[in-house]
């Protein structure tokens, strides 16, 4: 167990350059070009709803930019494929000028793909005389096909081992997950620290930089105690994030806004409690952990807002577990923030978001709370289950069967916004 959760965090919990979903289709679009091996010359990109509407508003790292299209642009001519989610790193004027001409040319189609109901990017890149096909699905960084000239250079129908263990974490319980993160070698674990170094890195940027649309300043007059801190830092990064500023972060389960809510507070409070560096890795460890099990059984991109109820989960198992509790209360605190926040939908990334990253660390603080104070809210209430793992498989009941129609609606509302 102890080798497959290593390998698991090792896999979930990775550096990302800017939304995660514009990384990716840029992903695919500089491994198009790659394999043409020459000037693209148009574009075609077909996406399910998730991705679409995650990238359609959100800021495009060293520029002014925001949405797929820009993002697409800049692959076109620049970006290494194996550079992953940080592919659109150190872009400079010429470039962006270049891509800019691009998207004024109108040669990028983004088709929507409403038939795919899981994370899906389809690029088909097209030369003067040439053509290349790359598919990402499942995983933000995993291209499973390629081909040139309708010659198949690449077929994987399944996620290999190297690319997606997130699957895996199912075969464990939230007790496994605890036992894990308080006993397993501190030295195996250590490489979590570079996670805390990076998001607060940005968290103090954003809270010194005029960024976004202003949360962070309103935020930052009012931190007057740790948790009040821990929550502005998280809104801090996350609308630095949000508005495009370039620097990486560390993600978590395919999401660098998750990775900010599982790590920032539990580092904030960590500090102001003056627990050890080592209490701190260890809460934050089982923070991603509790996160990848949510993402795990309710998918990649869902209807439902993940920084709520997987990196918001997440944080009130961590941060239960940082303020000394027992494993009974970590369990009654996942209970805890499902009862409060489950019904937070997704209505796409953007510097917005920053204000529901607000709102799911303070859920998860008030969780945690509650369960260290003796109270978890009855299983016969809503969703809950009769235990902290039958709730999020109810939870997954939810996001999957209940809400099949609610990500179309929401991206129409989006969609009628551009016209």
């Amino acid at each position: 167990m102890e080798e497959k959760l290593l390998s698991i965090l090792k896999n979930q919990v990775v550096k990302a350059l800017g939304c995660t979903e514009p990384a990716a289709v840029a992903l695919a679009v500089a491994r198009a070009r790659e394999i043409l091996d020459e000037k693209v010359e148009s574009l075609e990109v077909y996406l399910n709803t998730n991705v679409l509407k995650n990238g359609m508003c959100v800021g495009i790292p060293f520029t002014d930019e925001k949405g797929i299209v820009m993002a697409c642009a800049i692959a076109m001519i620049h970006g290494k494929s194996s550079d992953g989610l940080e592919v659109l790193n150190n872009l400079d004027n010429n470039t962006l000028n270049l891509a800019k001409d691009i998207v004024n040319k109108d040669i990028i189609k983004i088709k929507l793909d409403f038939e795919k109901d899981f994370f899906y990017i389809d690029v088909r890149a097209h030369s003067k005389n040439n053509h290349s096909q790359v598919i990402i699905k499942e995983n933000h960084r995993n291209i499973c096909f390629e081909s040139l000239n309708g010659y198949i250079l690449k077929n994987e129908n399944s996620l290999g081992n190297n690319i997606d263990l997130k699957n895996e974490i199912k075969n464990y319980d939230i007790d496994d997950l605890i036992y894990f993160s308080r006993n397993v070698s501190i030295e195996k674990i250590y490489f979590i620290k570079e996670g805390i170094d990076v998001n607060l890195n940005l968290a103090q940027i954003g809270a010194t930089k005029d960024l976004g649309i202003g949360l962070c300043k309103v935020y930052m007059q009012d931190v007057d105690d740790m948790y009040k801190k821990a929550k502005a830092f998280t809104v801090c990064a996350s609308e630095a994030r949000m508005s495009g500023y370039p620097l990486s972060v560390m993600s978590s389960a395919g999401s660098g806004n998750h990775g900010l809510v599982a790590i920032i507070p539990l580092a904030v409070i960590g500090k102001e409690c003056k627990k050890t560096e080592e209490e701190i890795i260890r809460a934050i460890t089982l923070s991603h952990l509790v996160t990848i099990y949510v993402k795990a059984h309710i998918g990649t991109l869902t209807p439902i807002c993940g920084c709520a109820v997987a990196s918001g989960v997440g944080l009130s198992a961590g941060l239960t577990m940082l303020e000394n509790g027992n494993d009974k209360n970590i369990k009654a605190s996942i209970n805890n923030t499902l009862a409060g926040i489950s019904g937070m939908f997704c209505d796409g990334a953007k510097e917005g978001c920053a204000y529901k990253l607000s709102i799911s660390v303070t859920a998860a603080i008030e969780a945690s709370h509650l369960a260290i104070s003796g109270v978890e809210i009855p299983y016969d209430n809503g969703i809950l289950g009769r235990t902290a793992e039958k709730s999020i498989e109810n939870l997954q009941r939810v996001t999957s069967e209940g809400m099949k129609n609610v990500d179309r609606e929401i991206l129409e509302i989006m969609l009628e916004k551009l016209n």
